[in-house]
């Protein structure tokens, strides 16, 4: 994780939580962090069964060049990773283990630019994980970003950020995933390895 942005809110979430695995949604105060509201975004598991965005801070919007609430958050992905994207988000709130990706952003134009992207579980009163606090923030400054819209995201990497199992798991059980578009690999089923294997850890 290199981006201040992510970082800060990694942060806040791990302070919110405390000793549990993910905090709930009422416990986030957006006037804790002001500085990063238009950074962050909410997304929430729907009746349909997608995962699609309740809520996207100002910059996140412009980056796109249009108002995300409603959308569903796989739509901003490459074609061929909207279903590894949903799953992957849905495992987050399954497992309550946040993720964090990196990824390059295309513009209309041609233009690229990298990003840092974080996904952390959050709790309904009733103990169900059915909502994601996120954000998204470009890795260095880039002069036309919020100018020329972003077309798509490409997923370069992902990892899980095990909080509660950082300190048991092995580093070996903690890789960076790379996922290209166009190979083989299929993430979803990467991800529940992961987990299996971090939980197999904690049980030990």
């Amino acid at each position: 994780m290199r981006v201040q942005t992510t970082i800060e809110i990694f942060d806040y979430w791990n302070r919110i939580r405390g000793a549990a695995d993910a905090p709930l949604k009422s416990q986030v105060e957006p006037s804790a962090v002001p500085h990063l509201l238009q950074n962050l975004f909410i997304l929430e598991r729907r009746d349909g069964g997608d995962i699609g965005f309740r809520l996207a801070g100002t910059r996140i919007c412009d980056l796109f060049g249009r108002d995300l609430r409603g959308e569903r958050f796989s739509s901003l992905w490459a074609n061929g990773q909207h279903t590894d994207i949903e799953r992957t988000a849905m495992g987050v709130m399954d497992h309550a283990l946040p993720a964090l990706f990196n990824a390059t952003g295309y513009s209309t134009v041609g233009h690229q630019a990298s990003f840092e992207i974080i996904m952390m579980p959050l709790r309904s009163p009733d103990g169900a994980c059915d909502r994601l606090l996120g954000a998204i923030a470009p890795t260095a400054a880039a002069s036309w970003l919020e100018i020329v819209p972003l077309e798509f995201l490409a997923l370069d990497r992902s990892r899980l950020l095990p909080g509660k199992f950082a300190n048991a798991a092995p580093v070996e059980l903690r890789p960076i995933n790379k996922i290209v578009a166009g190979k083989s690999i299929h993430f979803g089923q990467v991800m529940r390895r992961m987990v299996s294997q971090l939980l197999s850890v904690e049980a030990r």
